[in-house]
């Protein structure tokens, strides 16, 4: 098996998948996760090439989040695009990072993935509030590079 996939067991992703979808009825935000094993380039710069990669800039509000993962590196980021970045102070993904970043330390990725994906939707509820009649503009389940 691959670094990625002994990262996670299928129970630890049903439940980060379960948690993005929790998360995304709270707010109109779309979160994706994403998870490799290796990247020659520092995590948010990886994290911008994947995020254009899986289209999460083309967001009609422009309210992509997302969490990216570097298993071989213990490198992880965060990264909201354009309409996130516009509204909310520039330190507002550091608690929610520290959050992740705490659980990882005690190599419970699933614990912090999951807490990090809610604290997530919590916090964009404010900026981008839930409508009924949202789309899930992108998939919630977990990409692989």
């Amino acid at each position: 098996m691959s670094l990625t996939e002994d990262f996670l067991t299928p129970e630890d992703e049903k439940e980060i998948v379960h948690a993005i979808s929790l998360a995304e009825k709270n707010t109109s935000g779309e979160i994706r996760v994403h998870i490799e094993a290796h990247a020659e380039k520092p995590p948010i710069e990886r994290a911008k090439e994947v995020f254009h990669a899986l289209g999460m800039d083309k967001t009609e509000a422009k309210n992509g989040v997302l969490f990216y993962v570097g298993v071989q590196d213990h490198s992880f980021a965060i990264l909201g695009d354009k309409g996130i970045d516009d509204l909310v102070e520039d330190d507002f993904w550091d608690c929610t990072k520290d959050l992740v970043i705490g659980h990882f330390k005690n190599k419970q990725f699933r614990t912090g993935l999951v807490e990090g994906i809610l604290r997530a939707g919590e916090r964009l509820k404010k900026h981008f509030p839930y409508k009924d009649d949202d789309a899930n503009e992108l998939s919630n389940e977990i990409s692989k590079g």
